[in-house]
């Protein structure tokens, strides 16, 4: 019993240490960002020596979302004769694949891909069966709920005159802030995860996330394609590029605008598929980031913690059960117990799932005056997120365990259910960018302002 004790006691203290570095990570990335020296992206640059673009839009029945998409792609300023769009038709069941049909008929290069055979579904295998097809020197991806911004696609390309430029990776703002209390919420954690969180780590030259959408890559630094196991293969990608020596950029003023989940069983289910895929990418990459010399030491340490953001949930959990044992074996007196569980959700709400530090300082650099009094029930999010990435983390051991093929879970669109839809995508995500006092959150789109994880709460804000 002793030795089952002092376990016990050694994973209470485990648990507190993870908090307290986790804690400083996300003050010290909301510190650097409102008074540190902001490290710029590459909008001044002039030059009309623009790479071959090609853009890859993934859907599955995505009949009620992809023609916003693929209209402000079509308003994207870029030389027509160096991109080309290939929609993925992802096994649709719906009016999908006639669609995409209709615009290949109006616009040659767009270019659908119709997977329809007994083929691995899911986005890894999309994508490796669309880069076959790609004539594009750089590869940008946007989901199909997605509405770029007309500069996007030039302002993306732009890093890649940078040659260590592996992948770089724009800011997403949600187009239906408005529709109800969810959305503003993940609001509030995508202003944190992209203003604050992602520039920071760009300012401080550590690891900022690829992250799956909103992003592009050098085709030629995928020849071998994505790993169909994993679900995060944005997260898999961002460790490959810095394996090799290969750097991912972040382009603050690079805006697409996304749909949120509007109702709490998809985001959870979105969450639990996030925490599987990330946790996978964790087991597989965490020693060779430890021992990556082609790393700084500073991005070896940031890309460790970036890792384990999905594995944090877990490990609290766990510590509040760990808790609770050492009451009941009378190592613990009740007042204590109910201390350190006050203590971790607090910080859970303040610290690593939703950084109160990271989204205050987004807030104030957005103008998101209003949505700062949803901040208190940022504590809500800890116990909805501990529960379902936690599910998730497990759900991956299990894949591990089992060495079952996990299964791609699209996540449910609501275009059109909650907001009235114009002809214009920018004037679409204008709306969705007000908040219900009919303020801006500071994130109206424009085609010249620039504006707007990482912990678990929103920590992989470009995935969908």
């Amino acid at each position: 019993m002793d030795v089952i004790v002092f376990i016990l006691k050694v994973y209470f203290v485990f648990t507190i240490i993870v908090m307290i570095v986790y804690s400083i990570r996300h003050f010290l990335f909301a510190y650097k960002r409102m008074f540190g020296r902001q490290r710029l992206y590459y909008t001044d640059i002039v030059t009309t020596d623009l790479p071959r673009v090609t853009v890859m839009v993934p859907m599955h029945n995505e009949e009620q979302v992809l023609s916003y998409a693929l209209d402000a792609l079509l308003e994207c300023r870029y030389d027509r004769d160096k991109i080309e769009i290939i929609p993925i038709n992802d096994h649709s069941t719906d009016a999908t694949a006639k669609m995409l049909d209709e615009y290949h008929a109006r616009y040659p290069f767009i270019r659908p891909l119709h997977r329809t055979g007994d083929e691995q579904r899911g986005k890894p295998s999309g994508l490796n069966d669309a880069l076959k097809l790609a004539t594009g020197d750089v590869i940008i991806v946007f989901d199909a709920d997605y509405r770029p911004a007309k500069d996007m696609i030039m302002q993306l390309a732009l890093a890649f005159q940078d040659p260590e430029a592996g992948a770089v990776m724009g800011r997403v703002i949600p187009y239906n802030a408005n529709a109800n209390l969810l959305t503003r919420l993940l609001n509030l954690e995508r202003s944190g995860g992209y203003q604050a969180d992602q520039q920071a780590r760009y300012n401080l030259r550590t690891v900022p996330q690829y992250g799956g959408t909103v992003g592009g890559f050098r085709k030629d630094l995928l020849q071998d394609g994505f790993d169909t196991a994993v679900l995060a293969e944005d997260t898999d990608l961002t460790y490959r590029l810095y394996a090799r020596g290969y750097k991912v950029i972040y382009a603050n003023s690079a805006e697409c605008y996304e749909e949120v989940p509007e109702d709490w069983r998809v985001r959870a289910r979105q969450v639990r598929r996030w925490s599987r895929g990330h946790n996978r990418v964790m087991f597989k990459r965490t020693l060779s980031t430890i021992f990556n010399r082609r790393m700084t030491l500073r991005e070896r340490f940031d890309g460790v913690l970036l890792l384990g953001v999905y594995a944090v949930p877990a490990v609290l959990a766990v510590g509040m059960l760990d808790t609770l044992l050492l009451f009941f074996l009378g190592e613990m007196e009740l007042l204590s117990i109910w201390i350190v569980l006050v203590f971790i959700g607090a910080y859970n709400s303040f610290g690593n799932f939703a950084p109160f530090y990271e989204i205050a300082a987004a807030l104030m650099m957005d103008g998101g005056k209003q949505d700062v009094k949803l901040m208190p029930l940022i504590s809500f999010n800890f116990y909805f997120y501990t529960w379902n990435i936690t599910l998730g983390f497990f759900d991956n051991l299990a894949d591990i365990i089992t060495r079952r093929q996990a299964r791609w879970d699209k996540t449910v669109r609501f275009a059109g259910r909650s907001q009235g839809k114009t002809d214009s995508p920018a004037a679409d995500a204008a709306v969705g960018a007000k908040d219900a006092s009919g303020e801006g959150n500071g994130a109206i789109p424009s085609e010249t302002t620039p504006v707007s994880s990482t912990g678990a709460g929103y920590a992989q804000g470009g995935k969908a």
